[in-house]
């Protein structure tokens, strides 16, 4: 196993393993497979563990495991702080001890806000005491690093992240999402900022891994040997601002192939052959966009706060992927900020076509996409939640 440095110089395994998707038997997930997976993990060098307090049952999994087979000293723990329900500091406090107590220990090594999207979380959560909270847990030790997870736009990354002396952060960055959601520039201005960046749906869920078989068929001439997993992972260790990618691993062969790759691959060992490998890969999944959109920003900011690079990105991702769970992801992420981004919000001044560089004529496919992305049931949907997270 290979491993690349946090903000104190501690070593973290460039492989997670993340524990929100463990096997389940029934209803409740199998402990002894999940057991094997995560203990032969460990033995080959795994050392980051990331969990969630809404994850259902990995929390006391987790610490089940790492209790009864004393390999608490031997990892550490990431877990996350469900800020989003959360009304008072004394919640907030009396949830960190559920999770301590699920999790068997009596320390936290990373320890996140949950799925930041809008700054105004951030806003809500100082106005509860949060940075006094946060200072009184470091200083007791039972808080060691202190970072936040996030899906939204790039410029509220950007801002999040200047708001407060983080230890270290989560993103969701893959080859598909390389310029949405915080993507690349917000992973390259948390490094500049000594931050380090913990990768989450490094595959997009597996969807970089069932590839169409065009893409397979290119990976498997390519002569790299590559399998379309492999080839998602070292995109990414290839990037020195990239310090753990996790992976929901619930297999001994995942986590096999998982650790082989992990234990081989380096920061700058692409070739160009390789990046046009991505790059060709990349352009065969995207034939069936709806919208030529790379997200360069050219046609931002909008004067009405549309987010034309977000709606054509989830516009486009109803097509490559299923289009339920794409909905709601857009639901989260553009439609549940304080100031949503929707295409209705558009007055047709044209600015944006002036400005970009691909000709697209977006006045008339942001109609077409808010169309498909918010049908009746989830424009109604958004505004119930919307009102709920103003209370």
């Amino acid at each position: 196993m290979k491993y690349r440095k946090d903000k104190y110089g501690n070593l973290i395994s460039q492989l997670g393993y993340g524990c929100m998707r463990f096997s389940k038997k029934g209803n409740s997930i199998d402990y002894p497979k999940t057991e094997k997976e995560i203990l032969l993990a460990i033995e080959k060098g795994v050392n980051y563990f990331d969990t969630a307090y809404i994850y259902p049952g990995s929390e006391e999994c987790l610490g089940r495991i790492l209790d009864e087979n004393g390999c608490r000293d031997k990892v550490n723990i990431a877990t996350k702080l469900p800020q989003y329900i959360l009304r008072s500091e004394k919640a907030i406090e009396k949830t960190f001890r559920e999770e301590l107590s699920r999790l068997r220990t009596d320390y936290i090594d990373y320890y996140l806000m949950h799925m930041f999207t809008d700054y105004l979380e951030w806003e809500s959560l100082q106005s509860l005491g949060i940075e006094d909270w946060i200072r009184r847990h470091k200083a007791d030790g039972s808080i060691r690093n202190i970072g936040f997870s996030f899906h939204g736009d790039t410029e509220t990354f950007l801002q999040i992240l200047n708001a407060y002396d983080w230890d270290f952060c989560q993103i969701q960055y893959n080859y598909l999402d390389e310029h949405s959601q915080a993507g690349r520039r917000g992973l390259h201005a948390a490094a500049e900022k000594g931050i380090p960046v913990i990768i989450m749906e490094p595959l997009r869920g597996g969807k970089l891994v069932n590839l169409p078989e065009k893409a397979r068929a290119a990976l498997q001439e390519s002569g790299t040997g590559y399998t379309p997993a492999e080839l998602g992972l070292r995109w990414l260790w290839d990037q020195p601002e990239v310090t753990c990618v996790l992976s929901g691993m619930n297999s001994v062969e995942m986590v096999e192939e998982n650790i082989r790759i992990a234990s081989d691959a380096e920061a700058g060992s692409f070739s160009p052959a390789d990046f046009d490998l991505v790059e060709h890969v990349r352009q065969i999944i995207k034939e069936k966009e709806k919208v030529g959109c790379t997200g360069c920003r050219y046609c931002m900011p909008c004067p009405k706060g549309v987010d034309i690079p977000g709606i054509f990105h989830y516009y486009n991702l109803m097509y490559l992927e299923k289009k339920i769970p794409t909905r709601f992801e857009f639901a989260r992420n553009v439609g549940l900020r304080k100031e949503p981004g929707f295409a209705s919000q558009c007055i047709g001044c044209g600015k944006c076509e002036m400005h970009c560089p691909q000709h697209i004529p977006i006045r008339d496919k942001l109609k077409e996409a808010d169309r498909a992305l918010r049908p009746l049931p989830y424009k109604a949907g958004i505004q119930v939640a919307r009102k709920i997270m103003k209370r």
